[in-house]
């Protein structure tokens, strides 16, 4: 546990280089969580106005929520980082390291993750006082309960552009897949919350990634409940357990096959 530890600490230390970078980067959030406090300020006539059970507040600060996950996420770099190094070979010369493929890549994304967190956590709370003038009404432990469960979002997600990633083995770029898979995201968890959504599309949404990954979170942080906490931070740890054993038997898979066919 500590090599994936100081693989962690390696990572945090190499983003903080450039950290210039990631906070000119913060502009397009900014401008992006403009643009839809705009539409949804538009859209609530009456800033009492419940829609789907959301206040004009809660919808904004969900947005804001969402869109800050999204930009920690940075899956597309990932996914074509490990499609390069299994077309490549590269993925080869990891296999006699002391250290799993797939705990490597996670805890350097936690790494790079956990610097985007601190600067974009803050920039979304600046944002949302300067627009709406309060934070929603959270304590510190629903906080840490909160930062817990995006901490647990972050995971799965990983796992999840590892996995596809890891396609590569079986087809020339898994790259439109990780494509699919990001619209899906965006649409049907970011942009909007579950509850704006049909029942049967919502009943679909609830058992999918999507749930943990976008939307629970971020419900947290609107309307936190002890309940809802539990139950979402549960399906969380399920997932992290799905994900993880279908990306080990991937790769399992994948690097057999490597060493038939690359000897």
């Amino acid at each position: 546990m500590k090599k994936y530890f100081f693989i962690y600490k390696a990572q945090i230390m190499s983003t903080l280089q450039y950290i210039g970078n990631l906070i000119f980067g913060s502009i397009g959030y900014f401008i992006l969580i403009y643009i839809l406090f705009c539409l949804w300020n538009h859209v609530y006539d009456d800033p009492n106005e419940l829609i789907n059970g959301y206040s004009k507040s809660q919808m904004i600060w969900y947005v804001i929520m969402t869109e800050l996950l999204w930009k920690i996420y940075n899956g597309r770099r990932l996914c074509k980082d490990i499609c390069d190094d299994v077309r490549g070979g590269n993925i080869a010369y990891n296999m006699n390291k002391p250290y799993s493929y797939i705990g490597y890549v996670l805890s350097n994304h936690l790494g790079e993750g956990t610097v985007k967190a601190a600067i974009y956590i803050v920039i979304g709370m600046a944002i949302g006082i300067a627009f709406l003038g309060h934070l929603p009404n959270v304590s510190m432990i629903s906080i840490l309960i909160i930062m817990l469960s995006g901490a647990l979002a972050v995971v799965i997600d990983t796992l999840f552009v590892i996995t596809i990633g890891l396609l590569a083995f079986y087809m020339e770029d898994s790259k439109p897949i990780y494509w699919i898979y990001s619209k899906i995201l965006l649409i049907l968890g970011t942009i909007f919350p579950i509850e704006f959504f049909p029942s049967a599309l919502k009943k679909l949404v609830t058992i999918s990634p999507i749930y943990v990954i976008c939307y629970g979170p971020a419900k947290l942080f609107v309307d936190f409940s002890y309940h809802g906490a539990i139950q979402i931070i549960a399906f969380q740890i399920i997932y992290v357990i799905i994900a993880y054993a279908i990306c080990a038997r991937l790769y399992g898979k994948g690097v057999r096959k490597l060493n038939v066919n690359g000897g």
